[in-house]
């Protein structure tokens, strides 16, 4: 597999999506972040769009929300973020582990993803994702492996203040296992309000002196659903 051209090719279609205006439907908005999902094109499921406002430029944050070394520090969704191979600056695969959520009736998955930068003309950064097989890394039966469809980020600088960016999420990821539809669609557009909150708390720390910085600590593994 050639795993660059498909990363490449998965950018392009995270900016397709942030381009795509039509058939969108608000589905939760809570401190400043608007949740909109609609179906998905590739998979029986939703395609989520998230959008909020933070407070960094598009190149600080876009490297933020990269580099795995950031991501386990305030991404509270994760259990483990570790890059198993990397392909050049802009490109590595990734294994994830998640923690349980929705109080548990969504036990934890692991995913493994290829994951890639690019920078785009007008200081647009895209992060895109796309679940990948890789060598040595096969299913376990300690985890539900999830499948993530194209999903990134898009950092665009505000018009007004260009310190400032738009951070625009978009997530199709199934879930496999015995879920109920239902239950992922009840619970996911709160799970993804807190995901831009911990990012907008996680770069805050990030710029913060050594030393103010905290972490919670990990919640528990529960029964595969």
């Amino acid at each position: 597999m050639d795993y660059k051209v498909l990363a490449q090719q998965t950018a392009q279609d995270i900016l397709g999506y942030n381009q795509d205006t039509s058939g969108w439907k608000v589905v939760k908005s809570s401190k400043k972040v608007t949740v909109s999902s609609k179906a998905s094109k590739i998979f029986h499921g939703n395609l989520y769009r998230v959008e909020g406002i933070i407070p960094e430029s598009t190149s600080k944050l876009s490297d933020f929300l990269y580099k795995p070394e950031n991501r386990i520090t305030w991404d509270k969704s994760l259990k483990v973020y570790n890059m198993i191979h990397k392909i050049d600056s802009d490109t590595f695969v990734c294994h994830t582990i998640t923690h349980s959520f929705a109080m548990g009736s969504i036990s934890p998955r692991d995913f493994i993803d290829i994951v890639h930068l690019k920078r785009f003309e007008g200081n647009v950064y895209v992060i895109s994702s796309k679940s990948v097989e890789f060598p040595g890394y096969p299913p376990s039966s300690d985890y539900i492996r999830g499948y993530n469809h194209a999903c990134g980020f898009v950092c665009s600088p505000l018009q007004d203040n260009p310190a400032q960016s738009k951070l625009v999420m978009f997530v199709q990821t199934e879930m496999r296992g015995k879920l109920s539809p239902s239950i992922i669609e009840a619970t996911m557009p709160s799970n993804l309000v807190n995901f831009i909150l911990n990012a907008k708390d996680g770069i805050k720390t990030h710029r913060a002196p050594p030393g103010r910085g905290c972490h919670r600590p990990c919640q528990s593994s529960l029964k595969k659903k």
